[in-house]
């Protein structure tokens, strides 16, 4: 398995789109596919999709292409999800009760288990099923459930302390959706979403492809997709 830091950043999040596309079409009964076949599905080349592959192995049968059921177990495999995670979220407010609402999460492997607030006012109350804890019992919850995962949705002013928080708490990856950089330790996974560039940059594809088209193909072979920037 190559180091983590030696994968390109853009081919480790296109085993996501490789892992839905194969996993939607195991769904739909079929038992092999091609790489120009996967590739096309996503907007990318037939290279793009073995060079990707390749990183990590050689998974494909010569003639048949790769084998569905073995390319998604091995997938899984590399990107963790053949077990289940843990995570609390940090932020009781808007962001926070719809992650807490998201059913999809638990069916997926990734199981929250607490919900936190630095508000006197919220701790305390229920939210979408879960008991709001104080800050206060933080650690005593993460080393007691063996949490790994921290999700930070809270106000931009507060993201950094909860992201310090969450590492001296002894979890090792981070989602942050709060509108700012966190800084963390080297060793902690980050991850940040921010809806707002998101949405500038659905503006700008719309705005450029009515005042013209871009030269040359998307970065790295990327699909015509942008995501949300990524911290760490």
């Amino acid at each position: 398995m190559p180091h983590r830091r030696s994968i390109p950043r853009p081919a480790a999040r296109r085993l996501s789109l490789y892992l839905r596309e194969l996993t939607s079409r195991l769904e739909q009964g079929e038992e092999t596919v091609s790489s120009k076949a996967l590739g096309r599905s996503l907007g990318l080349t037939d290279a793009q999709v073995r060079k990707d592959l390749g990183i990590f192995g050689q998974f494909g049968h010569p003639g048949r292409g790769y084998r569905i059921d073995e390319l998604v177990a091995q997938l899984r495999r590399i990107m963790g999800r053949d077990r289940d995670w843990k995570a609390v979220v940090v932020g009781a407010g808007n962001i926070g009760r719809a992650l807490l609402s998201y059913d999809r999460f638990r069916k997926e492997g990734f199981r929250i288990v607490a919900v936190f607030d630095a508000s006197a006012g919220v701790a305390g109350r229920e939210v979408s099923g879960f008991r709001v804890r104080p800050m206060s019992e933080l650690a005593d919850v993460v080393a007691k459930e063996e949490v790994r995962l921290g999700i930070v949705a809270v106000p931009r002013d507060s993201a950094q302390q909860v992201a310090d928080a969450l590492v001296a708490a002894g979890v090792e990856g981070i989602l942050n959706f709060a509108p700012r950089r966190i800084e963390v330790r080297d060793g902690i996974s980050i991850v940040s979403v921010d809806f707002t560039v998101a949405l500038e940059q659905l503006a700008f594809q719309i705005a450029f492809g009515e005042s013209g088209s871009a030269d040359g193909e998307a970065d790295d072979g990327a699909p015509n997709e942008v995501e949300s920037p990524t911290d760490g």
